[in-house]
């Protein structure tokens, strides 16, 4: 499905930045301006600075002076808004009205002229495919920083958007606001997987464990914090502990230094000098 970012009468250039910013970390390109305060807003310095290198997303952005010039294409729009008002569409969350959409609701909003190309064999057919599908495109609306939507622009949309916030103070930057919608609908259209560490992390093996205890053991003797009369459990609650934690064979080397280190103190520690004999008169 298409998905449309609709930016209407924006006064600060930084907010159309941080959008296009928010826009690409979601996985979206497609941005419209209608109506802007500045006619070079796609261009400004700030603008740029705020985008963050989403460059492209501001390359690929259009300027329309209406807001139907920047509905071309788009079947389902979606409001947003911190306050419902008392005429229009219903007022709810972006994850309640996205579940929505996921379980195939959308299809009450399928243009008229359309439901004939609709055959359903089954319930799990009952999904639209092909040039159906390619007609659909979903927009959000986004109003002025002062002013927010005209109650005219939420009057046409289906849904109206409304971010669970503080009710004493629910007020977001349009960038803000912009990526919470961005996020909640890319978590409904399937989320991105989060990026593993470049490099998996290989366990230690039993005889890895082993090795590093005897140099531990060898090196606490030396630094007089084990004493090989008396050592008690020490060492295997040490190996119990390494054990519970999993040690990596990086973190083997790394103790393995430490143990190292602390041979070096212990051989380059001098005994401290006796007192002198007092001489004989």
């Amino acid at each position: 499905m298409q998905t449309r970012f609709i930016l209407i009468n924006t006064s600060h250039a930084g907010n159309v930045g941080a959008a296009a910013r928010a826009m690409k970390t979601m996985g979206f390109d497609d941005l419209v301006l209608v109506a802007p305060r500045w006619a070079n807003v796609l261009n400004r310095e700030e603008t740029i600075q705020r985008a963050s290198g989403a460059l492209d997303v501001l390359k690929n952005a259009r300027i329309v002076a209406t807001l139907d010039e920047a509905l071309v294409g788009m079947t389902h729009l979606c409001a947003t808004a911190m306050t419902p008002r008392d005429f229009g569409p219903p007022t709810v969350t972006p994850r309640e009205h996205f579940d929505m959409l996921s379980k195939k609701e959308l299809l009450a909003h399928v243009p008229r002229g359309l439901e004939a190309d609709l055959s359903y064999k089954s319930e799990e057919d009952a999904i639209p495919t092909g040039d159906l599908a390619a007609q659909q495109g979903i927009a959000f609306l986004f109003g002025c920083e002062r002013f927010g939507m005209s109650n005219e622009d939420v009057y046409r949309c289906h849904a109206c958007l409304s971010i669970p916030s503080n009710p004493k103070f629910g007020s977001l930057n349009l960038g803000a606001a912009l990526q919470v919608i961005a996020y909640e609908w890319r978590l409904a259209l399937g989320a991105y997987a989060v990026q593993e560490a470049t490099a998996v992390p290989v366990l230690a093996d039993a005889q890895q464990v082993a090795g590093m205890l005897a140099h531990w053991e060898r090196s606490l003797i030396a630094i007089g914090f084990l004493d090989p009369l008396a050592p008690k459990k020490l060492m295997p609650r040490l190996n119990q502990l390494f054990n519970r934690a999993g040690v990596t064979q990086e973190e083997i080397h790394i103790l393995r230094g430490i143990a190292k280190m602390m041979d070096q103190t212990a051989s380059q520690a001098k005994p401290l000098p006796t007192a002198a004999a007092p001489a004989e008169g």
